[in-house]
């Protein structure tokens, strides 16, 4: 990847800076240090690997949900490369096995399917346990149906002897170390017997440990308790974990109209750079303007009715060609992001840690005309 550096550019951008990224990735090399689990970077989360080059100094490698996520971490990251699909396709095997650490499978028919494929790969397969943390339907693992992990113990004990390592992701944006200590219990009670078996257990991501104020000591005294009574290793997946807060999306205002409010509308669009957003009806915060006493609404420029920022409360009415900065635009959204009504792509720019700016990647007319065809 080339990059130039610059010191003026329009917007919009995602701006990545990478002293807050430090911070998160600062913590995680703790909980590595305190508790002896180990932690690969969740690329379904984030995978802007222009950063990559920081992130791997303080993680153990990438986790994947693709066959293209699993290639870009072993290609850009390095460490280990751990390979997980909700369905694998033969293709996907043929090519993955060629580089995957620990290839992980999501059902044990998938598993039964592909064995003869992987002999001698070191084999880890997705459970359910029952049990979950999450804000959000969409988001539970654990929900009603799901199709994600087995749930079958009697099956999973039957396939016990044929594996190295089992996973079990079943938090959202969790930020109560009780309800993990709570959840580490059902699976020692429920899966102990299985896991004195195994070499290592990944624990997923979704915990919330990079936040402010979270008690770190007890974080790490569970996970390094769990992994001494089993002999086993444990991996954690920070992906929010890892970037949260580290990223804006920096937009200006092309247009203020008025129905009812003042309508500010910016040249970047929720539709298509923070979807995440849109899918969960959720309002992102902003870093920039500060907030007031003035009701704003901040819309995106695509033809979507619904292509709304939020409804906020800022210091001063927005004008033409002021500077919206939106707040952590890094985790599930940068991977989103789509060329919905051909609008504009952000560019992708990084605060290094000396300061430097650098305009990492810029996209145009013949990025949009030939992701069509």
């Amino acid at each position: 990847m080339s990059a130039v550096a610059v010191t003026e550019f329009a917007t919009p951008y995602y701006l990545i800076d990478e002293s807050r990224l430090k911070h998160n990735l600062e913590i995680i090399q703790r909980v590595r240090e305190q508790s002896g689990a180990k932690s690969v970077l969740a690329l379904k989360c984030f995978s802007t690997w222009c950063v990559f080059e920081l992130m791997r100094q303080y993680l153990d490698g990438t986790t994947s949900s693709s066959l293209y996520e699993a290639q870009l971490g072993y290609e850009e990251f390095g460490g280990e490369t751990h390979a997980y699909s909700v369905g694998f396709s033969r293709a996907d095997i043929l090519a993955v096995r060629e580089f995957a650490d620990k290839l992980i499978f999501n059902s044990i028919s998938q598993f039964q399917h592909f064995q003869a494929d992987v002999t001698g790969l070191n084999i880890g397969l997705r459970v359910n346990p029952g049990i979950s943390y999450s804000n959000f339907d969409l988001a539970d693992p654990a929900r009603r149906y799901s199709r994600l992990g087995v749930s079958d113990r009697a099956a999973l004990a039957e396939v016990a002897p044929m594996l190295k390592g089992l996973m079990f992701h079943f938090n959202c944006e969790n930020p109560d170390v009780e309800n993990i200590r709570a959840a580490l219990a059902t699976i020692r009670r429920e899966y102990g017997e299985l896991l004195h078996r195994m070499d290592w257990i990944s624990l997923g991501g979704g915990l919330s440990f990079t936040q402010t104020g979270y008690p770190l000591n007890t974080f790490c005294d569970l996970l390094r308790e769990f992994s001494q009574a089993f002999a086993i290793q444990i991996y954690l997946e920070p992906g929010e974990a890892a970037i949260t807060q580290s990223t804006e999306l920096v937009t200006s205002v092309l247009d203020v109209v008025h129905n009812e409010i003042d309508i500010a509308i910016i040249d970047a669009s929720l539709e298509a750079h923070m979807l995440d957003h849109l899918i969960y009806r959720t309002t992102p915060r902003l870093n920039h303007p500060a907030s007031g006493e003035h009701r704003m609404m901040i819309a995106g420029r695509t033809c979507l009715a619904g292509d709304v920022f939020g409804d906020f409360q800022l210091a001063a009415p927005l004008q033409i060609g002021d500077e919206v900065r939106i707040a952590d635009a890094g985790g599930y959204t940068m991977v989103k992001v789509n060329w919905f009504n051909g609008v504009a792509m952000p560019a992708i720019v990084v605060r290094r840690l000396d300061g430097r700016l650098e305009c990492v990647r810029t996209f145009g007319y013949n990025d949009f005309k030939r992701s069509l065809s």
